[in-house]
């Protein structure tokens, strides 16, 4: 018998090979036996009675059921905030007077490297469960606030321990190439060799690293240097991922693919060309509309050449201290709709399905078929367009993480 039976439901499989929208299935079940998807489909085609199916039979009444949302970018693990900054903004400041003035990321770099790997555990943990609150089931969690061994170690060690305080999977990205340390000014070739030679390899002598970043940017680093970082993780057996064309075109998302990346994130200044070249590498396009709307960008990715293209689009809230303080996935997929222009149909599968994909689980995780996790969220709801429509509404009724219920 299967451990658990959900029946009555509206199913939302997100699954591509369903010929509806969502991969609905109404009425629907979904069974789960050793915390897989052991079974779904219509209630017609259950094989017997419910109760002689399985150990424990749950009625949905007709609640909403889809696959647990994912977060496929965050940098959730750091200390300190920069609320300070964020008004000093607004009352004219400019971010080149905060930098000098001892603010940007550079605070955080301070801030985490004082912190402890405990606090740094407890710190983040109100973060996550606000996003466990919303359905999440699997999360990655990048470093990057450290930018020296230690430092870095602490913060994937501490990604790490967050796993085990809570029920959820999460993935861990390297992400050392995000600034260059103030003890490496004026020499960001030194520290890529730093990040190559010493803080790669050492967290993934660790087993701390299951993918690569870094922030290919005017204000980061250079196409050319991230291709060392990008020739390092492949030497190591890592896949990679790019922070890519935010706030300039140098071609990052081209080097993505050329690696055959996990994703590309940001594109705002994405060539509708170059969306062809993801499309041919597999590469998805993460889009991570909060940080659009925090830092007042204008230039909208383009989302009609990545469609036309065929790119798998994920949606993340991309939660960091600087440019996109959310921990919000809900909201994050709403301003996926509203300043992107995602349907709501693209902005689920791109927190579940698509997600996956971008952090290299679409056979593990992201909808609700056969033998993939049975991570699991039920809803308030009749329609899954309402979970795009809501503005600071969470109408989460049950979250379910390997078949279990929490």
């Amino acid at each position: 018998m299967w451990d658990t039976l959900w029946i009555d439901g509206r199913i939302a499989t997100l699954d591509p090979d369903i010929d509806a929208a969502y991969g609905m299935i109404t009425p629907g079940a979904v069974a789960a036996e050793a915390g897989k998807i052991a079974w779904v489909g219509a209630m017609a085609d259950l094989p017997a009675a419910p109760e002689a199916l399985a150990r424990k039979v749950i009625s949905l009444d007709g609640a909403l059921m889809t696959p647990g949302l994912i977060d496929c970018h965050t940098h959730l693990v750091y200390a300190g905030d920069r609320a300070g900054e964020f008004e000093a903004r607004l009352n004219g400041k400019s971010y080149e007077e905060i930098a000098a003035a001892g603010g940007g990321i550079m605070s955080t770099v301070k801030a985490t490297r004082a912190a402890s790997q405990s606090e740094l555990v407890q710190i983040a943990l109100p973060r996550l469960d606000s996003l466990l609150a919303e359905g999440v089931t699997t999360i990655e969690i990048k470093s990057g606030y450290g930018l020296d061994l230690e430092t870095e170690l602490k913060m994937l060690r501490a990604a790490r321990n967050l796993g085990e305080a809570r029920r959820i999977n999460i993935k861990t990205t390297f992400l050392g190439a995000h600034a260059v340390p103030p003890e490496y000014a004026g020499r960001s070739d030194d520290y890529i060799d730093h990040v190559c030679n010493d803080l790669l390899p050492a967290a993934h002598s660790e087993a701390l690293v299951d993918a690569v970043d870094g922030f290919c940017e005017g204000i980061g680093f250079s196409p050319a240097q991230i291709e060392r970082v990008f020739k390092t993780a492949r030497a190591l057996g890592l896949p990679v991922k790019l922070h890519a064309e935010q706030l300039s075109d140098l071609g990052g998302a081209r080097l993505a693919a050329q690696y055959d990346a996990l994703s590309a994130d940001h594109l705002e200044y994405l060539k509708d060309a170059d969306a062809r070249v993801l499309a041919k590498a597999g590469t998805v396009a993460v889009m991570l509309p909060g940080a659009y709307y925090y830092l007042r960008e204008t230039k909208l990715p383009p989302i009609e050449a990545l469609r036309a293209a065929h790119v798998p689009i994920a949606v993340a809230t991309d939660s960091n201290p600087g440019t996109s303080p959310m921990t919000s996935l809900l909201l994050a997929m709403n301003m996926a709709c509203t300043l992107f222009r995602l349907t709501p149909e693209e902005a689920l599968a791109g927190v579940t399905r698509i997600a996956a994909t971008a952090l290299g689980l679409a056979g593990e995780t992201g909808a609700i078929t056969p033998g993939k996790s049975a991570d699991l969220a039920i809803w308030g709801l009749s329609e899954p367009s309402a979970l795009s429509y809501h503005i600071g509404y969470n109408p989460l009724k049950t979250r379910i993480f390997a078949g279990e219920t929490l």
